[in-house]
């Protein structure tokens, strides 16, 4: 999946005496989108509550086994709890603060507490997606089945390291999503509030699970088309890191259809841009910087948008030396550094790389238009304003 979660899965063994890894001490100062003033403190209540609702989560695992205990639950614990942006959460909580929310309310607590679930079903869609991609790193270090993989040589077991490695990453991305699940289920409030909020966890799940049946589809046939490109982007993207978190929020704290219908719009908009930003970085990125090595998307053969528009601009200006090496790059495993970088200098001179830009652009302003239709409160307006250029890779004006 796109985007943007968590990292550090280094290590075997639990790290205390409940099997959570070594604290690692005060959380990374609040992202870009968060206020220095008392919503600054988001990010620490955050890493606070998945704190201890993972150590409650490994006790239990203890208790049914140590070794349980030690490495699957202690491993996905350090993926959720180590490296990654919060973006997620960090939309949910704009979300509950547009619609009225402040810090110190008594539905504070839930707030952040939807926000650990959605860190946890990203934890599982990290997890799954990079061993359906095959990835080798996630955020600069092993993604969790090739550290498993290396555990299992390292340790000399039996059988073989990377099926180990991709079945207990299977097991670790599932361990994630039962909790995912069991801490959105704790957080619940009763009544109506509960079913509004419902709806669109519901939903979000699924809509995930969509975006990647069809992002794998579309690889496996070939095939590659903006509009199919445009739609994953939106199912993997979109709607789970931008619109259905703010509508979680929002729904949260009982805010109006109508107000529900704009922050969803802005969110759709801003999410389609953090993908399309995604996979322009996918390509042009700096590895020290993003933590995954560049190409992997052509490599794979991925039907990006940025790939689709590439192809239809050298077929409508009959450029058969660009459709060449766009052809030849996409899907090649072996692709060298020299060819990813032919392959870049084609994307530019087709004028894709600067289209797509101005996409991301357009996306990201209307965005923030409709976000300052709706938004009263100066400082929600430019926390959330800030969180959405941070996702799209924007400066403001």
């Amino acid at each position: 999946m796109a985007a943007t979660g968590p990292g550090a899965r280094g290590g075997d063994g639990p790290g205390g005496a409940h099997g959570r890894p070594p604290d690692p001490g005060l959380p990374p100062s609040p992202a870009r989108g968060e206020s220095a003033g008392p919503d600054g403190e988001f990010r620490r209540g955050l890493e606070e509550t998945l704190r201890h609702y993972t150590d409650r989560r490994c006790e239990e695992a203890g208790g049914l086994d140590g070794l349980f205990r030690a490495r699957l639950a202690a491993d996905v614990t350090r993926f959720a709890l180590h490296g990654g942006k919060r973006t997620r959460a960090a939309f949910l909580w704009w979300g509950w603060r547009a619609a009225g929310g402040r810090p110190g309310d008594g539905d504070e607590a839930t707030a952040l507490r939807l926000a650990g679930a959605l860190e946890l079903l990203q934890t599982c869609a990290l997890i799954h997606d990079d061993l359906m991609d095959d990835s080798a790193l996630r955020r600069g270090r092993p993604a969790l089945h090739v550290d498993l993989a290396r555990r299992h040589r390292r340790e000399g077991m039996l059988g073989s390291p990377e099926a180990y490695g991709a079945s207990m990453a299977t097991l670790a991305g599932d361990l994630a999503l039962a909790w995912a699940d069991d801490m959105f289920a704790e957080a619940l409030p009763e009544g109506p509030a509960g079913q509004r909020v419902h709806e669109p966890w519901r939903a979000m799940r699924t809509e995930m699970v969509a975006g990647q049946f069809l992002d794998l589809h579309t690889q496996a046939e070939g095939g590659f088309s903006a509009p199919t490109a445009l739609r994953v982007a939106c199912l993997k993207s979109a709607l789970y890191s931008a619109e259905r978190p703010l509508q979680l929020g929002a729904a949260l704290r009982g805010a109006s259809p109508a107000l529900v219908g704009a922050l969803r719009l802005a969110g759709r908009r801003a999410g389609l841009a953090f993908q399309l930003r995604d996979d322009l970085l996918g390509v042009f990125g700096d590895p020290r910087r993003t933590g995954k090595p560049a190409g992997d998307d052509v490599r794979e053969g991925k039907n990006t948008y940025l790939a689709a528009l590439a192809l239809a601009r050298a077929e409508a200006l009959g450029d058969a030396g660009a459709r060449a090496v766009l052809r030849e790059s996409l899907g090649d495993r072996t692709l060298t550094p020299q060819r990813l970088a032919r392959f870049r200098d084609v994307l530019t001179a087709l004028g894709v790389r600067a289209a797509v830009e101005r996409r991301i652009e357009r996306l990201s302003a209307l965005a923030l238009h409709g976000l300052h239709q709706v938004c009263d409160d100066p400082a929600v307006h430019r926390g959330l304003a800030a969180l959405m250029r941070a996702a799209a890779g924007t400066e403001p004006p």
